[in-house]
């Protein structure tokens, strides 16, 4: 980076993104230009590690259930966790909730107004208090999501990892110095549109960008190279094989309650092997714990291989479903479900892919 500062390599940035956004920002939410704290907290945090595509409809069915923080507060958990059901990254349904009764019991339903309270609340980030005291209360503060740090590198030409501690500190130092102060909320949505919509990850629209006689990567044909990323974490395999215990009609399942992917959600009989292994030696372990029994006239139904590919873990399985005679001793923490009621619980996409296509 030159030795000037990086702000003033591109002249009038904010000046020229809020005319992009005034003339040519077509880009349509449902959340844009809301002002109601409660609707830009959880649009918020639906929308991380999600697709804005994704969430839409995700956000609509909340705030149809939901339409306050109160509603929120009271509902039951296996609702909220049923109407999350296939956002993935369970752990933000789990703070929603917890911020949701906070806000509730202790603020009264009244989101505070203030970037330091509102980052205490459980789950709320440096970006998302960002995101909701510049768009509910046209606080001056910045905000830095993947769109942001995208834009900044490449214009800029800034080559510091966006993850990592340097490069967190000089984009967020940037990001403050170029946000107009007298309408943060304004262009903080102008700039995430604009790394949406121009300045892509895939194929950018450079030939149409507003910044493209100044932009660093354009000029220096470095647009595919920025920003860049540090860490790349490796990929963990696990093999999960569901025994799915049928008796009159009933399913067993319960929650899964260890700090582990999908904590809270429900889960038939789970043996998780070291690695890949055979039909037989599952059967073998689900008569050892006393699942099934010894000998079983009827012969389990296997399904195919189904495969769900997390943010660090890539889980591999198959479903085993065995028709009982006799109902199994099991621990009070399982529970017998008809079948006809099993859609009311909620399940990881895993399982969710089975019970689909389920015989």
């Amino acid at each position: 980076m030159k030795k000037n500062r990086p702000e003033q390599q591109v002249p009038d940035f904010s000046r020229r993104l809020l005319k992009w956004n005034k003339n040519s920002n077509t880009r349509q939410m449902p959340w844009k230009g809301e002002k109601d704290p409660y609707k830009i907290w959880l649009s918020e945090i639906i929308l991380q590690q999600t697709r804005v595509e994704q969430g839409w409809n995700y956000y609509k069915k909340f705030i149809k259930a939901f339409p306050d923080v109160h509603k929120l507060a009271k509902a039951g958990e296996a609702k909220v966790f049923k109407l999350w059901e296939g956002l993935g990254y369970y752990t933000r349904c789990r703070n929603l909730i917890a911020t949701a009764k906070q806000v509730a019991r202790e603020k009264k339903g009244i989101f505070p107004a203030n970037y330091d309270e509102i980052r205490s609340l459980k789950g709320i980030g440096p970006y998302t208090a960002a995101a909701i005291s510049s768009f509910a209360f046209n606080l001056p503060y910045a905000v830095v999501d993947g769109n942001v740090y995208r834009v900044l590198s490449r214009v800029f030409g800034i080559t510091r990892p966006i993850d990592s501690t340097e490069g967190k500190k000089i984009f967020n130092e940037l990001a403050n110095v170029l946000l107009d102060k007298k309408q943060p909320g304004l262009y903080n949505q102008a700039i995430m549109d604009f790394g949406a919509v121009i300045c892509k990850p895939a194929l950018p629209l450079c030939t149409i960008c507003p910044f493209r006689k100044s932009c660093f990567a354009f000029i220096n044909n470095k647009v595919n190279d920025l920003p860049v990323k540090e860490k790349k974490p490796g990929i963990k395999k696990r093999w999960f094989y569901y025994v799915v215990l049928e008796y009159k009609n009933h399913l067993a399942i319960r929650k899964r309650v260890a700090k582990d992917i999908w904590q809270d959600l429900y889960e038939f009989p789970l043996i998780e092997p070291a690695k890949e292994t055979e039909n037989k030696w599952v059967l073998q372990e689900a008569v050892k714990k006393k699942w099934i029994p010894r000998v079983n006239n009827s012969l389990p139904a296997v399904s195919t291989v189904i495969r769900q590919q997390l943010s660090h873990q890539l889980i591999t399985g198959q479903f085993f479903k065995i028709r009982l005679q006799e109902k199994p001793r099991l621990k009070n923490d399982w529970l017998w479900v008809s079948k006809s009621k099993i859609g009311q619980f909620p399940f990881p996409n895993y399982i969710n892919q089975y019970l689909r296509k389920r015989p």
